[in-house]
């Protein structure tokens, strides 16, 4: 199960003498299997909700659960995928996969473990590139790895920070069509293969639309939830056919009123100020 519950959490960094407060009160639940996009404007908190579900950065105040146990740390219950690639140079597209699995599963032999990396770099289109080091890879293809990685630690729960913000728009699409096929899974004997909980951090509209089940749109000074909607699209998805559907126009423009409204609101603030 992948089931996250985050209840009032506040975060409050201190330095010296000054404080400021990056998240006040945020509480919502993502289901097990739900894929749940985290959109707002730069700086309203939503790399640091990230790291708090990854349990790397401890809240001031509220909870976090996973399947009812209280987030006290990092777990092996939880993937991460960065924006920057986050791989090992010194080790090969291969061997950043196996280093994974195997922090996942230390009762895995070593041909379990190549073989597990294999059946990954395949499905990202990556094969070829096995003994490539990070510096011979693209950007593009650095970013497959470091999904490949995730995903072939089979845990329940993959936390992705802007993973494709840096990456040129072409493999951006590529690389998110791939995020739906994997997470939706294979089918094995009939039966669908079990969908993995993802909170995903993006700034771009468009790309939350296309991936996500449901939308947390966060608001800055502090940080907070500004408001949760759904995404009716049925799946799979087709990019063409779901831009040019009046539900997406509308859910669209909604969420491009709600964010101009959050940066109109702070503007009128500040200058009040």
């Amino acid at each position: 199960m992948g089931k996250i519950i985050v209840d009032n959490v506040s975060v409050v960094y201190k330095e010296k003498k000054k404080s400021y407060q990056a998240l006040k009160d945020v509480s919502f639940t993502i289901q097990d299997g739900e894929f749940v996009s985290i959109i707002g404007p730069s700086g309203c908190g939503k790399s640091t909700l990230l790291s708090v579900l990854e349990g790397i950065l401890h809240q001031s105040s509220g909870h976090v659960y996973i399947n009812d146990s209280e987030v006290l740390g990092t777990g092996t219950d939880r993937g991460v995928v960065f924006q920057s690639y986050s791989l090992f140079p010194w080790l090969s597209a291969k061997n950043n996969i196996v280093f994974g699995v195997h922090q996942k599963n230390k009762k895995l032999s070593k041909d379990e473990l190549y073989a597990i990396a294999d059946e990954y770099l395949e499905k990202v289109n990556l094969r070829e590139f096995a003994d490539k080091y990070p510096s011979q890879l693209s950007g593009g293809q650095q970013q497959r790895v470091a999904i490949a990685r995730a995903l072939a630690m089979d845990t329940e729960i993959l936390l992705m920070d802007e993973p494709f913000g840096a990456i040129d728009p072409k493999n951006r699409t590529e690389l998110q069509e791939l995020l739906l096929k994997l997470w939706e899974g294979e089918k094995k004997n009939g039966e669908g293969k079990k969908k993995k909980t993802v909170v995903f951090v993006t700034h771009d509209i468009d790309e939350a639309i296309f991936l996500s089940d449901r939308i947390v749109m966060m608001a800055s000074n502090p940080g907070h939830v500004f408001k949760e909607i759904s995404v009716p699209s049925i799946r799979p998805r087709n990019r063409s056919d779901l831009f040019q559907t009046s539900s997406y126009v509308q859910l669209r423009n909604e969420l491009v009123s709600l964010f101009y409204k959050d940066v109109a609101e702070k503007i009128d603030e500040e200058v009040v100020l």
